[in-house]
């Protein structure tokens, strides 16, 4: 459905970026039904502002030739605009409880919290199906917790990105929130997942990669030995 007030339209264009981002102004008028034109306005002027960057295509989408368009996301400033609740009180509490209990104790709260996220999610079997369905539910928990999650399929595995993290404040200063998040998808997938980006680092999303395939699997495959060439059956004298 289009959108029509200009206020919402920004704030469609807005949540379209950090949802899916880093995204094109023709997706952006695809998706919302506006005109390329009022699309163009709003950029220049979240450009201008300093909360949207133009950035080079990523490499998946650079297909065809000519000049590839631009693609557009939100900076941390950007972000910034969005409504972090509470996060001096956040950040301050935890100051409070390492000073108290120490590093450990923060990283049992982490954890616990990301567990927390999770725990509606069982663990996954053991087939590739099996994960890359546990891994969209995975992010359907975190959406329900704020962070805007979301699955794509890269070659022989699936990324769950968080396109918004409500303690990035947080989680820039205490690295035990990341930490954990990674450790806890490890544990519900049954597998070692790799964190690729975070945006408490700067990056425009929270990026975990999940191999599909089983690596003992994978393993025995290759360690299989090579097989012995056939003889020829001519004798040498």
């Amino acid at each position: 459905m289009p959108v029509t007030h200009d206020g919402q339209t920004r704030s469609a264009v807005v949540t379209l970026i950090l949802e899916q981002g880093p995204v094109t102004a023709g997706h952006i008028s695809e998706a919302l039904g506006i005109t390329p034109t009022a699309v163009r306005r709003h950029l220049d002027a979240m450009i201008a502002s300093g909360d949207v960057v133009a950035t080079a295509a990523p490499r998946y989408a650079q297909r065809g030739r000519g000049r590839p368009a631009k693609h557009f996301q939100l900076t941390a400033a950007g972000r910034g605009r969005l409504k972090h609740a509470y996060d001096d009180l956040a950040g301050a509490v935890m100051r409070r409880l390492r000073r108290i209990g120490g590093d450990a104790a923060v990283e049992d709260f982490a954890l616990e919290r990301a567990e927390q996220i999770v725990a509606d999610v069982p663990v996954a079997g053991d087939s590739a199906a099996d994960r890359e369905g546990t891994a969209q539910e995975i992010a359907e928990a975190l959406t329900e917790a704020g962070f805007s999650a979301t699955t794509r399929r890269v070659g022989n595995g699936v990324q769950i990105c968080q396109h918004h993290c409500p303690v990035a404040h947080v989680a820039a200063e205490f690295p035990e929130f990341c930490e954990a998040e990674t450790a806890v998808f490890t544990k519900v997938l049954g597998i070692h997942v790799q964190r690729l980006a975070t945006i408490a680092n700067g990056d425009c999303a929270c990026t975990t990669h999940v191999p599909l395939a089983n690596p003992q699997v994978a393993n025995q495959v290759d360690a299989q030995p090579a097989s012995a060439p056939a003889a020829s059956g001519r004798s040498h004298s």
